[in-house]
C-alpha cells in the first residue's frame, strides 16, 4: 500500500467508511446528501453512489490505482453538483442550498487535486487544463468559492451557530462571526494568492476543531439526532477535503504573497 500523503489516506478511509455505510444503511451519506425523497430512481442511485465511494476510497490507497480513482470520483462528484446542487439552488432555503453546494465544491476541490497529482500521460495530453500547475490552481480556486457559503452561513444564521459553540468558551455570537470571517478570509487569500497555505491550513484545522469541541462531545453524550450524525459526518468529509487541498502547498512559504 503506497500513498502520497497523510491527507489522501485519511480522505480515502473516510470515502471507504461512507461508502460502507451507504451500503448497509441504503440511503446516501454525507458525501451525496442532501438528496429529495422524490428523486427518480434514488435506491438506485443510493447503491450506485456508495459504490463509488467505496470503490474510489480503495484506489485511493495505491498509486497505480490513484489515477483512475480520483479520475472516478472527480468526474462522479461533478455530475453530482451539476445534477442536483444546481438544482437545489433555485429550490431550496438560501442557507441549505448555498452550504449543499459549498460542500460538494469543496469535495470537487479535493478530488481535483487528487487528480492532478495522479494523472497520467494521456490525462496531460488530452486534458492539460485540469493538470499540472493549471489544474490545480483552478481546484484552489473552487476550494475558496466553496468555503463562502460556510462562512455566509455563520453570518445568517448567527444565533444557531453561537448556540453549537459550548459553554465553556465565552463570547459564543463573536465567535460565531469570527470563525465565518476566517472562511471568507480564507477565500480571499485563495483567490489573491497572498498567506494561501497558511490560510488554507487554517481552514482544514478550524473544521477539525469545529467537529472535536462541538460534535463529538454531543455524540459522546449519546443526546445526537439524525442531523447532528449527519452534520459530524459532513465535517469530517469537509475537513479531510480540507486538509488535501492544504497539502496542495507544500513547498509554498507559509508566509508567501506572490502572483500566480
Amino acid at each position: 500500500m503506497r500513498i502520497v500523503s497523510a491527507g489522501h489516506a485519511i480522505f480515502a478511509a473516510i470515502m471507504i467508511a461512507a461508502g460502507i455505510q451507504g451500503l448497509i444503511k441504503h440511503d446516501f451519506t454525507a458525501v451525496w446528501q442532501p438528496v429529495p425523497k422524490t428523486a427518480p430512481g434514488r435506491e438506485a442511485l443510493v447503491y450506485l453512489c456508495a459504490s463509488v465511494s467505496l470503490a474510489a476510497g480503495i484506489g485511493l490507497l495505491w498509486r497505480r490505482t490513484a489515477g483512475l480513482a480520483s479520475r472516478v470520483l472527480l468526474a462522479s462528484l461533478s455530475l453530482w453538483f451539476l445534477l442536483w446542487r444546481v438544482r437545489a439552488f433555485f429550490l431550496a432555503p438560501l442557507i441549505a442550498s448555498t452550504w449543499s453546494c459549498g460542500a460538494t465544491m469543496v469535495l470537487i476541490a479535493a478530488a481535483w487535486i487528487m487528480f492532478v497529482t495522479f494523472a497520467t500521460d494521456w490525462d496531460r495530453q488530452h486534458v492539460a487544463f485540469a493538470t499540472g500547475h493549471k489544474g490545480t490552481s483552478l481546484a484552489r480556486i473552487l476550494y475558496g468559492l466553496g468555503l463562502i457559503p460556510f462562512g455566509y452561513a455563520h453570518f445568517a444564521n448567527v444565533k444557531g451557530t453561537a448556540e453549537l459553540i459550548p459553554g465553556w468558551f465565552p463570547w459564543h455570537v463573536g465567535l460565531a462571526y469570527f470563525t465565518g470571517g476566517t472562511f471568507i478570509a480564507t477565500s480571499v487569500a485563495i483567490f489573491a494568492n497572498a498567506y494561501a497555505r497558511l490560510a488554507v491550513t487554517l481552514s482544514a484545522l478550524q473544521m477539525g476543531l469545529f467537529a472535536l469541541l462541538v460534535w463529538i462531545p454531543i455524540l459522546a453524550a449519546g443526546s445526537a439526532n439524525a442531523f447532528q450524525l449527519s452534520e459530524f459526518a459532513t465535517t469530517l468529509v469537509l475537513t479531510a477535503s480540507g486538509w488535501v487541498v492544504a497539502e496542495s502547498y507544500r513547498g509554498t512559504p507559509w508566509l508567501s504573497a506572490r502572483k500566480r
